[in-house]
């Protein structure tokens, strides 16, 4: 298998809201099962793999920040939110048998490791998969641009973001049918078309640091293996 693979290290990247499943809120457990096998499958195939993870199927701080919370208060919420999710990941993916860390970019020792970037690499080196939890460990940033950050840290070969949706599109596909599909788009075509991908933040990160950034439906069994052995699907931006 080791032949057919592209990237030798990836960053996936795995809203709150994709660990919901037809819940309407927190974690649906046979999203978590299937999500831990197909990286674990990954990682097996011998591509070392981090993983960052939002928060808001437990708690959105942006929202509660427009209905008058202070907006850093509620960020560090949502990053408390993150550091729950992690977790749950790291127990579905040990479960079945792989070996994983979570490594959060706030301090809480009881819980998880520090984010210390030489040590997520040898995490990685050593077959384990790091989860990369709070974000950035700052308000005022999403997770999106903590999985261009990281991404950038560790040297990934290819950022992944998986979403409920198979790519990019020139409008809300279930609101729009005549939205286009793009196979390809550049990071400024993204960014001056406003195009719903990664926060511009995010975008500008992986373009200058030349970070390709693959956007894939995660409910589609399968795709994020077909993704590593070089199979289009989805949009590539880069």
């Amino acid at each position: 298998m080791s032949a057919k693979i592209k990237y030798k290290r990836i960053l996936l990247k795995l809203s709150g809201e994709a660990l919901l499943g037809k819940a309407d809120y927190g974690i649906d457990a046979q999203v978590l099962q299937r999500l831990a096998h197909e990286t674990i499958d990954v990682q097996r195939g011998g591509v070392e793999v981090g993983v960052v993870i939002g928060g808001g199927n437990i708690f959105r701080g942006e929202g509660l920040a427009a209905a008058g919370m202070d907006r850093v208060t509620g960020d560090h919420m949502g990053m408390l939110a993150t550091v729950m999710n992690a977790l749950a990941l790291q127990d579905a993916l040990e479960k079945l048998g792989g070996r994983a860390r979570v490594m959060s970019a706030i301090p809480i020792h009881d819980v998880c490791e520090d984010f210390i970037r030489r040590r997520a690499i040898r995490h990685l080196e050593k077959g384990r998969i790091a989860i990369f939890a709070a974000g950035t460990g700052n308000p005022f940033f999403t997770t999106d641009s903590a999985a261009a950050l990281r991404a950038i840290e560790i040297g990934a070969d290819l950022l992944l973001k998986a979403t409920k949706v198979d790519g990019v599109y020139s409008a809300d596909p279930k609101k729009d049918k005549s939205a286009q599909r793009f196979e390809q788009l550049t990071y400024d075509q993204v960014i001056e078309r406003k195009l719903a991908v990664m926060d511009t933040a995010a975008i500008a990160l992986c373009r200058d640091h030349k970070i390709p950034l693959r956007i894939y439906d995660m409910s589609r069994a399968g795709d994020l293996m077909r993704i590593i052995q070089g199979q289009q699907i989805g949009t590539l931006v880069s």
